[in-house]
């Protein structure tokens, strides 16, 4: 355990009347949820990636010396966990001493700490734990669910499942699982699309399309796969089954090509979850190359940077559909004023104790105070390392 008393001392000196609490321990956890199948999506099947195994989160677990806690996370899928985790080590004492309501400020703080760095990628999303925790923390302290501190527009947000039709899953078992999500009150069914095989995609499609009826919303993510003839053959092709939207069908960073087709069809095009920052996403929205914009809190910094966002995505009249981590977008999604998507995963279901209330197409806020989660002893045994700063109260 290491305490930094000139960390401390300096933000006291700082204080006035106005702070009425101060960080005096945070925890740092490296934790590796492996996967029951390896997961394959167009990424694997063009070459670019082995199937994924396992998923790596850094956790961030703060108190305060007034008793109050939170708790906040980040993950990495396929490589750079252990990089998120050192960096955080590297600048977490910055925050002991300091008042937990600051939380803008703070984020600036850790950014400036770890400068030399920049300001996306490994950097910010090592400062997106502690940023979630930090959030966490005030809106239990406030009594409140995240959602309602920030203000809420619904007490719910429709949602969709993804991980029952990845590529490497057999049509025959996307049926049953699409099936499956529908029955346990998931309201719509995205499937993986991207195959070298073009006609493989178009048939996946037409099975799943009958088989859930055409009234149940249904989505396909291309995983950037496509080049920009590619994406506009398709993109015409599946017009047919009235999809909410095509996903990334271009290169995350191809703003022009998916503003380009975004103009050309009637299906709305999806993107930003691969983008690892805010400045990242204006490129996006100054394009015009969505229609649905899909940040990701813990990717571009936490909830600090990703409110930011939401406004700019307001503001351009565009609907919200965060990627992955629904444990912490279902909060940010039900403050969102046009009505938004969130994406439903059961990977995340070991590392905590409670679960996320599902029915008749939507995923519910619970009352529970703050993001609403605990960590399991699961997540404890899959802890690969740990690091504290400062003191327990």
């Amino acid at each position: 355990m290491v305490t930094s008393t000139s960390t401390a001392s300096s933000a006291a000196s700082r204080q006035g009347e106005a702070t009425i609490d101060t960080i005096a321990w945070i925890k740092l956890s490296s934790v590796t949820l492996p996967l029951a199948t390896p997961i394959s999506d167009a990424k694997v099947l063009t070459g670019r990636q082995k199937p994924m195994t396992e998923v790596a989160f850094l956790f961030a677990e703060i108190e305060t010396t007034e008793g109050h806690s939170g708790i906040g996370f980040g993950y990495s899928k396929r490589a750079g966990g252990p990089a998120q985790f050192a960096h955080a080590k590297e600048i977490a004492d910055n925050l002991i001493g300091e008042d937990p309501s600051d939380i803008g400020r703070l984020w600036t703080k850790l950014v400036w700490a770890g400068a030399s760095v920049g300001r996306s990628g490994v950097a910010t999303q090592a400062i997106a734990a502690i940023d979630i925790a930090l959030w966490d923390l005030k809106a239990k302290r406030a009594g409140l669910p995240l959602a309602k501190l920030l203000g809420a527009h619904r007490d719910s947000v429709q949602c969709y499942n993804t991980s029952g039709g990845f590529l490497h899953t057999p049509t025959d078992q996307v049926l049953d699982n699409a099936t499956a999500s529908l029955a346990s009150g998931i309201g719509g069914i995205k499937i993986k699309v991207g195959n070298p095989d073009r006609k493989a995609d178009l048939a996946r499609l037409t099975a799943v399309r009958e088989h859930i009826g055409d009234d149940v919303p249904l989505m396909v993510d291309a995983n950037q796969q496509w080049d920009r003839p590619t994406a506009q053959r398709m993109g015409r092709a599946m017009e047919e089954f009235n999809l909410v939207w095509i996903e990334e069908p271009l290169d995350a960073y191809d703003a022009q090509g998916h503003a380009a087709l975004a103009a050309s069809l009637d299906t709305s095009v999806a993107t930003g979850e691969m983008l690892a920052s805010v400045a990242e996403h204006v490129e996006l929205i100054k394009a015009n190359a969505c229609d649905i914009i899909q940040p990701d809190a813990p990717r571009i910094g936490g909830i600090t940077q990703f409110l930011k966002l939401a406004t700019l995505a307001e503001h351009n009249n565009l609907q919200l559909a965060p990627h992955f981590a629904m444990e912490i977008h279902l909060h940010l999604a039900a403050a969102y004023p046009i009505e938004p998507w969130v994406e439903h995963f059961d990977w995340l279901e070991p590392l905590f104790n409670e679960r996320l209330a599902i029915s008749d197409g939507r995923m519910h806020v619970s009352s529970r105070p703050g993001l609403g989660i605990t960590l399991s002893e699961q997540a404890r045994a899959w802890t690969v390392a740990a690091h504290e700063v400062g003191a327990r109260p």
